[in-house]
């Protein structure tokens, strides 16, 4: 395979039809190859529109979802990032290209043990990985940016705390069939804004809050 010209008709094919136009994106997509994060059984299909299987019934997101959380959150270089989900380490290693520092909290041993490795052999030194079940937030700081890597039915409240205000959140809201991609953006101490930005299914976070049962 190609790989140069497989990551090319990536960003061509699936990621710019996305509305992902956003050059510091797109160069990103290049600088920090993913195919370094994705499992050594799965390497060929590193670049096509599709999750690819992680560990313990777990799986990377599709790039063209990767590339749209990176454009509409704009990390800046001063910024702390936290991430709830590890997984493979390609997300913290985007959001680490981009942030001052980065932890990601994963509750998966093995999981937490790949991404761990995938870092640390790809030279990433600005991400503590952590397992922890971070489904109600982890520690007590604030950060810039939150990143929930698994859909939940709605966000916790906890980890809405932990936003700095100012601060922006992606996550992933509903359950199948319904879910929207949204920023949370923490407008001061007591409020928030939320913008829909896309609709998507990705799997839940383990032990994220049961839906509600009302019906309206």
């Amino acid at each position: 395979m190609n790989i140069e010209k497989a990551r090319f008709n990536m960003i061509e094919q699936q990621i710019r039809p996305w509305d992902v136009l956003d050059t510091d994106v797109l160069e990103l997509l290049v600088v920090v190859k993913r195919e370094a994060f994705v499992p050594a059984a799965y390497r060929s299909l590193a670049f096509v529109d599709s999750e690819i299987p992680l560990p313990n019934g777990e799986n990377m997101l599709v790039p063209r979802v990767e590339a749209r959380v990176m454009q509409e959150l704009a990390v800046k270089k001063h910024e702390t990032v936290l991430e709830i989900g590890a997984g493979s380490g390609y997300m913290a290693a985007l959001l680490a290209h981009k942030a001052r520092s980065v932890t990601t909290v994963e509750i998966d041993s093995e999981l937490k043990a790949l991404a761990q490795k995938n870092l640390t052999d790809y030279g990433v030194t600005n991400v503590d990985v952590v397992q922890a079940d971070g489904i109600q937030g982890y520690g007590d700081a604030q950060y810039d940016v939150i990143v929930l890597s698994g859909s939940v039915p709605s966000v916790p409240e906890k980890l809405l705390a932990q936003l700095k205000v100012g601060g922006r959140m992606f996550a992933v809201v509903g359950t199948q069939p319904t879910m929207v991609a949204q920023i949370i953006t923490r407008a001061s101490d007591v409020s928030y804004t939320t913008v829909n930005v896309f609709d998507t299914i990705i799997k839940p976070l383990r032990n994220a809050p049961a839906p509600s049962q009302f019906k309206f």
